[in-house]
Order: C-alpha cells, then structure tokens, then sequence
C-alpha cells in the first residue's frame, strides 16, 4: 500500500529542537492546506538522495503569502531542484503571471515537470538550464527590467549569493521582495567553530558574512526567520 503523503517524512530541515513539535506544526498548519499537486511533488522529491535541497514546505507556506501580499506577478528563482517553490510561486501568481527559474541542472527539475504540467501551469514559467549569473546579467542589459520583478527566490549556491543580491537590488521593484534561503546553515552560524564538522566550515563562514552584509545593507528592510534551514526575508526599499 502506498504511504500517505500527510505522512511521508524525508530528512527534517528544521531548526526546532523538537522534531515532534516540528511534525506538529507541518500536520496542524501546514500540510492541511498544502495543495494536492504540492503534496504530490514532495512526495516524488522525499525519496530523492538530495531531498534536503528543496525548499520546506513550512516556508513555502510562507512564501505563498508574501507572494499575495505583494501581487506578485514577475518573478525569478535562482535554483530550482525538483520545483517544489517553483510550482508553489507558479500556483500562486495570477495567470498571466510569469517566472524565470534557473539552475544548472535540468535533470532534476524534469523530476517535478510532470507534475507541473498536470497542475497546468507550465506555460507561466521559463526554465533556463545555466549558471544564474550571466542570465541576470543578460536580463539587466534590457533596461526594461529594471525594477519590474516583484518576487525573487534564492536558494542555489551560497557563495554567489552576495553577487546575486546586488543584480535583484536593481531588478527588483521598489518594495518588491526577495527571498533567501539556508541563511542558518543547520545552526552552525551560531556554534563555535571548533564544534562545526570541517566539511561545513567553508559553508558557515561564507553564510555569516552573507547574514552580515544583509543587515548592514541600508537599501532592504529585513526579516530573519528560523523556518527550514532559515530564511532570509528583505523588502527593497529604494
């Protein structure tokens, strides 16, 4: 018998202390009002070996409701996996929304297409298979879109994120939003170093200096949440 979706548990990316006041809060708040082609592509991406890399469904929970907040509209997600934010941004935003969605591995993005068709929402997105920099580039060469984005979403390699939040200052609307995520790495921004394992050291102190530049950034209004691996939430002011 196949296992309930409500039920299918892959790795916790929480940063509660309590995995059952985590499990608490997804089946009470979250996944009761997950749509059915969400629970669906998270039920596909649980048994994938990189499940940790998508995005936790409590913060796209959050996610949804920024998105209305702002009438999103025109958005860009920078690393895309098997879509699970991609299809919520897309079943989210209005039907002539768009959204450019990049990452350098297609493959895993083909995971979630199926789903994303049969959710009839594919023509809203333009999927490009590159590095995300040369295509931000690319989109702030036409002056056109400039300040026309409402909505941007990170959540790809963590050394580019600097470089990526200067180009969404630009392509980004006034008070529009952007989104970042693994801005607490497992908790390990705030451990000693010595007790950090060496293979995330790089990791921590590339997101501790990214966490720095974003609150000393005077152009965003920001919001650090501990939803997921962490979130970072900035309003572009001017």
């Amino acid at each position: 018998m196949e296992q309930n979706v409500e039920n299918v548990r892959g790795p916790s990316k929480s940063l509660l202390q309590s995995d059952d006041l985590y499990q608490y809060i997804l089946e009470t708040s979250v996944y009761p009002r997950e749509p059915e082609f969400l629970k669906e592509l998270r039920h596909v991406t649980a048994s994938h070996p990189r499940a940790m890399m998508a995005t936790a469904p409590d913060a796209g929970q959050l996610m949804a409701m920024l998105l209305k907040l702002v009438n999103a509209k025109k958005t860009v997600e920078v690393g895309v996996f098997t879509g699970y934010s991609l299809l919520l941004t897309a079943l989210t935003i209005p039907e002539d929304g768009k959204i450019i969605a990049i990452d350098v591995n297609r493959e895993t993005f083909e995971i979630g297409l199926p789903i994303i068709k049969k959710a009839g929402v594919a023509d809203k997105i333009d999927f490009i298979e590159s590095e995300a920099l040369p295509v931000l580039d690319q989109l702030l060469q036409n002056h056109e879109n400039e300040g026309s984005f409402d909505f941007a979403y990170v959540d790809a390699d963590k050394v580019s994120y600097w470089n990526y939040h200067e180009r969404l200052m630009k392509l980004l609307k006034v008070n529009g939003l952007v989104v970042y995520d693994n801005t607490l790495r497992k908790g390990f921004v705030a451990m000693p170093e010595a007790l950090v394992p060496e293979h995330r050291k790089q990791d921590r102190e590339i997101t501790i200096e990214f966490n720095k530049l974003l609150a000393a950034d005077p152009r965003i209004q920001i919001s650090h949440a501990s939803l997921g691996d962490g979130i970072t939430i900035c309003r572009r002011l001017y």
